[in-house]
């Protein structure tokens, strides 16, 4: 049966605490660099999505006004049927 030396448990012990100290501080380094870039690529994507949003709604609004105008001149105007009118009788 073989024991582990002391000198090489204690080498283990030293590169693994290097290891995790060399992690914190990496992280410390690129975690808010990775941050910033993800919330700058969120807010691109935000502002795409309203600027597509906006253009859409803008071409629909002006073929909107167009397709009006033409229903009012060809038909006339529909009511709008809300729902069934019940006539309710009073019993003496």
């Amino acid at each position: 049966m073989q024991f582990a030396s002391l000198n090489g448990v204690l080498r283990t012990l030293f590169i693994l605490v290097c290891i995790y100290y060399g992690i914190r501080l990496l992280a410390r380094i690129f975690f808010p660099i990775m941050v910033r870039t993800v919330v700058q690529k969120a807010e691109q994507s935000f502002q795409q999505q309203q600027q597509n949003y906006q253009r859409q709604n803008s071409q629909d609004s002006f073929t909107n006004v167009d397709t009006n105008a033409n229903r009012r001149s060809d038909r006339p105007r529909e009511t709008k049927k809300v729902g069934e009118y019940i006539d309710y009788e009073e019993i003496d």
